[in-house]
Formats: structure tokens, C-alpha cells, sequence
């Protein structure tokens, strides 16, 4: 009686694992941070939780200052940035970036 439950037990999770493998497969995380170094196509980003997050572009990333499209060059350390993308350890590989764009000059 006690084999049937533990082959029954065995089957179970044989047919569940492959579900649980693919739960997050195709999310997109979202980092928020300020640049601290850029080397190429990769961007490291500090988060507000002091977390350095490497942010990989290529030839697909989307991004944009404000509305408008920019390139990877025009991106500068201490800009504020929010890249989205999956993430995998502590590197995100951007679908999209999202620049800040520069406050608006006080009027004298």
C-alpha cells in the first residue's frame, strides 16, 4: 500500500516540475538605478538599494530619453535610469532603457 502512495507521490511531482520550470519564463524584471560605469554594451547600474546590476544593450534595445530615441553612446554615468528585461543572477539583458531626462532649468 505504501509503494503505491510513493510511486503515486513520484508521479505527482514528475508531471508538476515541468510547470514549475517554465513559471517564469518570459517575465521581465525592471531595474531602477543610477549609472555608475559604461563599458560598451554593458551599463552598471546601482540601484536604490545599493545593488549593482549590469544592464547588457544590443542591437534590439529600445531606448529612449523622455519620447525621444536615443543611442547607447548618448547615455552618461549619474544619469537616473529603469531598464526592463529578463534578469538572470545580477544581469539584466535590456528590452528596453529608459533615460531620465534632465530637470527643467529654474527661471530668475
Amino acid at each position: 500500500m505504501t509503494y503505491k502512495w510513493y510511486f503515486g507521490a513520484i508521479l505527482a511531482a514528475a508531471l508538476v516540475m515541468p510547470a514549475v520550470a517554465r513559471a517564469h519564463e518570459g517575465h521581465t524584471e525592471k531595474v531602477m538605478g543610477t549609472v555608475a560605469s559604461i563599458q560598451g554594451n554593458h551599463v552598471m547600474v546601482k540601484t536604490v538599494a545599493g545593488k549593482a546590476v549590469m544592464v547588457m544593450l544590443d542591437a534590439k534595445t529600445k531606448i529612449t530619453r523622455g519620447t525621444t530615441k536615443v543611442t547607447a553612446a548618448d547615455v552618461k554615468v549619474g544619469e537616473r535610469v529603469v531598464a526592463d528585461g529578463p534578469l538572470e543572477k545580477d544581469m539584466l539583458m535590456a528590452a528596453s532603457l529608459q533615460v531620465g531626462t534632465p530637470p527643467a532649468a529654474a527661471k530668475k
